[in-house]
């Protein structure tokens, strides 16, 4: 009896500790993978860059602008490099100092505000730190205030604002 008892505490007590060890797993998350291109975020270093994950790359935001994403992956390598976020208005110019930069395909469509440094071409970081210059010198073409984020119901499937004033001033409108 005393034996049969010891292996029912025995098989408790292994379960409680499996149990413990997946739910610490769990809560530490997935480990964060290596960081794509470092060597950028080290030349962003002086102004503290910011970085979120982000469709699995690396977003690089400076103050309120997204500036950077920075991408690299082994199954889908066609837009690795350094994303720039600019607009359509600024491609010209940039174009004439990154001779390489051209649209991201990943998106389909034909010309895009981000725009790419491809990592598989042979001044990729050399253009990149350039790109880290103008980040640094604050250049207006490159950078973006991220819009307001959206929240999608889960009832309805719909778009709705998470700003109070937005909803606000929809009510007031239609008075």
């Amino acid at each position: 009896m005393k034996a049969s008892r010891a292996r029912t505490e025995m098989k408790a007590t292994r379960a409680r500790t499996e149990t413990k060890q997946a739910r610490d797993a769990f809560l530490r998350g997935k480990p964060r993978s290596r960081v794509p291109h470092e060597f950028v975020l080290d030349a962003l270093e002086p102004i503290g860059p910011v970085t979120k994950p982000m469709f699995g790359c690396l977003a690089v935001y400076v103050r309120e602008k997204i500036v950077l994403i920075l991408r690299d992956h082994r199954d889908h390598p066609a837009d690795n490099g350094v994303w720039l976020a600019t607009t359509a208005e600024h491609h010209d110019s940039l174009r004439g100092e990154f001779p390489h930069m051209r649209s991201i395909q990943l998106f389909g469509t034909p010309v895009t505000s981000w725009q790419v440094l491809p990592s598989d071409v042979g001044d990729f970081e050399e253009s990149a730190l350039h790109a880290c210059e103008l980040v640094l010198a604050r250049d207006p073409r490159i950078g973006k205030v991220p819009g307001r984020r959206r929240s999608v119901t889960r009832k309805t499937g719909t778009a709705k604002m998470k700003s109070r004033t937005a909803r606000t001033k929809t009510a007031m409108k239609k008075r």
